[in-house]
Order: structure tokens, then sequence, then C-alpha cells
């Protein structure tokens, strides 16, 4: 039984397949890879990774709370520093093993096209039901509700992303070098023209990478993050300028990437009548397939790039294969 009858307005559900599961990663060809590697010039590489304990705190999201590492137990002990020759004396090892109790999208992060879904009318009975990317439904394949109460996605989850191998172009546009700190939403007009002025061109499959200062000013905090800073500092994406979604559908990127929040702005600007409270990862990640990249560490990278008068770079950014899950912790490279 196919999972949609009606689509909605300006997405590309089953363009790339029925039973689709990548979205706008399928752009990323073998040809794009070996196109991107042209971007490798010096060999220098750049960790995108913000701290995973980083922001600090939940003053960023009340939800979401830093990692907590434990020891594994071993013969009813912590396995901390554990002898072995307590156990067998003729051997000397020490030994040290460790679990994580990890919020997937806390720090530098993935959003997988199972994490914003939207209750659409997809079978066109006139009743709309929860469903995700390419018609995936809420109630039998992901989530609390499709598995007993156990939080899992059947479909569309993070693994899909990382078994494809995320490396392409990425390109870079420098938000912060207009704006400052200052928050303000950026629209179609202020990107084009940021792009115009910068000889920045985005084509089919590039990942784009947007710096605001925001990852680089969670650093600057140390783990004792400022609410109202961040709350009220850098740019985000105006979710709500239909330009800038025609142009996100238009230019075939195939990922959008920030050192800020969410993207967008959020909250996003008041929209009219019943709307998408997160518009641009409606956009994204329910209407096209585009995974965003949230809060990593763009900073050191954009600077160098500033410096030689580039704005591409080769990016490698797999998630964890982590099966199920709706966003995964992202440990990006770039290599210039």
């Amino acid at each position: 039984m196919k999972r949609w009858i009606h689509r909605p307005e300006g997405s590309n559900w089953g363009d790339f397949g029925e039973n689709d599961q990548n979205g706008r990663m399928n752009l990323i060809t073998p040809e794009k890879i070996k196109a991107a590697a042209i971007e490798i010039q010096t060999g220098e590489r750049f960790c995108l990774s913000l701290p995973l304990d980083l922001p600090g705190g939940n003053a960023l999201n009340a939800g979401r709370h830093p990692p907590k590492l434990q020891p594994t137990m071993r013969a009813g002990k912590a396995n901390s520093n554990y002898a072995l020759s307590a156990d067998y004396p003729d051997f000397k090892d020490v030994i040290s093993d460790d679990a994580v109790f990890l919020h997937t999208q806390y720090s530098s992060q993935w959003d997988g096209l199972s994490h914003v879904g939207q209750e659409f009318d997809a079978d066109g009975d006139g009743i709309a039901e929860a469903v995700y990317y390419n018609g995936y439904r809420a109630d039998c394949d992901i989530g609390t509700s499709a598995n007993n109460g156990e939080m899992y996605a059947n479909a569309l989850g993070i693994e899909r992303m990382a078994e494809v191998g995320v490396q392409g172009r990425g390109v870079m546009i420098d938000l912060e070098g207009e704006f400052g700190r200052a928050q303000v939403s950026v629209g179609y007009d202020q990107l084009m023209r940021i792009m115009e002025q910068n000889n920045i061109s985005v084509e089919e499959g590039d990942m784009l990478c947007l710096h605001t200062g925001f990852a680089e000013m969670i650093m600057e905090m140390k783990g004792v993050p400022d609410k109202e800073k961040l709350h009220g500092s850098c740019s985000a994406l105006n979710g709500r300028d239909q330009k800038l979604l025609n142009w996100i559908t238009d230019s075939g990127l195939s990922v959008i990437i920030a050192d800020n929040y969410a993207v967008e702005s959020y909250p996003a600007q008041k929209g009219n009548g019943c709307c998408a409270a997160l518009p641009l990862h409606e956009h994204c990640l329910f209407k096209l397939g585009i995974h965003l990249g949230e809060l990593w560490h763009l900073t050191p990278l954009n600077n160098w790039l500033q410096k030689h008068n580039r704005n591409r770079f080769f990016l490698t950014a797999p998630p964890l294969r982590l099966p199920g899950a709706v966003g995964s912790p992202a440990n990006p490279v770039a290599t210039v």
C-alpha cells in the first residue's frame, strides 16, 4: 500500500524513489565527491565540532542536557582503574571502561529526517495525520507510538545518513562578517547580496555552511552560558521568507549547516493562519529531505578561508550509525 496519495506542495516526495529515506543526500554523487576533492590544496584539517559538553547546562534548550559519563561495572565494582590482579594474580593490567547517557542533539549535531514532520492529509481523505519525509508515518514508522512506547525510528533513522557516507564540497557563507553578532533574521535578498559580494556560488550537491559566530560565543562562555546572549545573539535564516525557501529548492544544495541553534530564526516570524513553528525545518526536513546541521564550530575554518580568499572546502561529516535515532552528534572534519 502506498504511504501517500497527496504530497505537500513544493515537496519532492517520490522523486528519488517511493521508499527513499535519504532525500537530497542522493545529489552527492560519486562524481560530485571527486569534484569536491579538488578543494583539498594544503591538506590542513579543521575539527568542526564543539566539545560535546557545550553549551553547558540547559539554558539553550530546557529538554536537552550535557552528556553524563559513568563507569561500566566489572565483578560488581566500577570499571575505573580496575586492577585485574584482584581477580587474576598473574595479570597486572589496569582497566577503565565507560558508558554515556547522551542527548543526541545537545551540541554539534545532525537533524535526521525523522526529527520534524507535520500533520498533513497524505491519504487525501480530509483528515490530517502525523507524517514525515516521503510519507513515513508516526503511527507505524517513527517514535514511541510505533514501537510499543520505545523511542525508535523504523524509517528515516539517522543511520540512513551514516550509511551513505557524508562527504562532498562545503561552501561557507560568513554571516558574522556582515552582521557581527547582532540578532538578524536573514532573508533571500540579504543572502544573495552577501554571496554576490563574495563571489560565492552554490551548486547541486553542495553542503551549505553558515558562519554566524554563535558557536564561538559558546566556546567563549566556557560551559557557563549566558541565557540572554544565547537567545538574543547572532544571525539565522528567515524561514518565513518564501523567496529564500524557493532558492533552497532550486539551488540543489544537499544539506544546510550552521553554527547557531536551529539554522533558522526561532521562534520564527509570525505567519498567516495555521503554519509551521519551524518553517525552514518543515521545508527542508519534511518536504525536501534536506538534513540540517546545527551548532557546528565553524569559526576557525571560516577565519582560515577568509585569510586565503576561499569559500569552498572538502567536508567529511557522517553522523553516528545509531539505528533508530532521530538525530546524532556530529564530529565533522573540513580539509582545505
